[in-house]
């Protein structure tokens, strides 16, 4: 096996973690705010299994296939929710939106804490340059190399969804948190507009991806440079 197609494998198992994580706070913040449809489909839940078979072919046909093909993994998920819910309430609705990126943060928070106790420990050091997912380096031996690369890879690959999800184009969760930041007058319009127009999230996943490509790399930069304090990157 490449070393290539190996990344990619770990990329995955990433992306199988993260994306659990991501829909199960969905799910869960959903139950707290009194929609039960994604409990009863087991969607409330840190296993991949209830996750999966809601979305096979998201999480793990599309994902594995481009591993093989690119070395990175492509895919998708989601946890349903009653829409009669959400137009009753939509604030817990754009609660409930926030929550999967909220779950991201967490994952990049967590994956922080342990790079920095490993910088502190002397396990891991900050490199002279970093790509997405290779920012720490190792002297070490054994499985060090990749439990380092694999801290990496949970910190850029959750920063990511974090930022992208919060972009405010549907069908990203950006999108399904503005009633938070609207009247009910103004709510009820743009859901009206959201939902009644399903090409709009073709054309907000098209915008999205052009908007992205500009904005992540200085937030993954910033991010970095967070981690090992008197370092800078570009």
């Amino acid at each position: 096996m490449s070393a290539e197609l190996a990344d990619g494998f770990m990329y995955y198992f990433v992306f199988l973690l993260s994306t659990t994580l991501h829909e199960a706070g969905h799910a869960w913040a959903a139950k707290q705010g009194g929609d039960l449809t994604a409990y009863h489909g087991g969607q409330v839940s840190l296993s991949p299994v209830p996750h999966i078979r809601r979305e096979p072919f998201g999480m793990v046909v599309l994902p594995l296939l481009s591993v093989v093909l690119s070395g990175w993994p492509f895919g998708f998920a989601s946890a349903p929710y009653d829409p009669r819910w959400a137009r009753k309430y939509p604030k817990r609705a754009g609660l409930m939106a926030l929550a999967g990126p909220a779950a991201n943060l967490l994952l990049v928070l967590l994956a922080a804490v342990l790079l920095r106790a490993g910088q502190a420990s002397g396990l891991l050091y900050a490199p002279e340059s970093i790509t997405f997912g290779r920012i720490a380096g190792t002297d070490g031996a054994g499985l060090w190399p990749a439990a380092v690369f694999m801290l990496g890879a949970v910190f850029s690959l959750n920063l990511l969804l974090f930022a992208f999800n919060l972009l405010p184009f549907p069908p990203l969760d950006g999108s399904g948190a503005l009633p938070l930041l609207l009247n009910d007058t103004m709510t009820r319009k743009y859901q009206d507009l959201i939902w009644g127009n399903p090409a709009l999230g073709w054309i907000g996943l098209i915008v999205a991806w052009q908007v992205f490509g500009k904005l992540f790399q200085p937030i993954f930069t910033g991010a970095v440079s967070l981690l090992y304090p008197g370092v800078s990157y570009r």
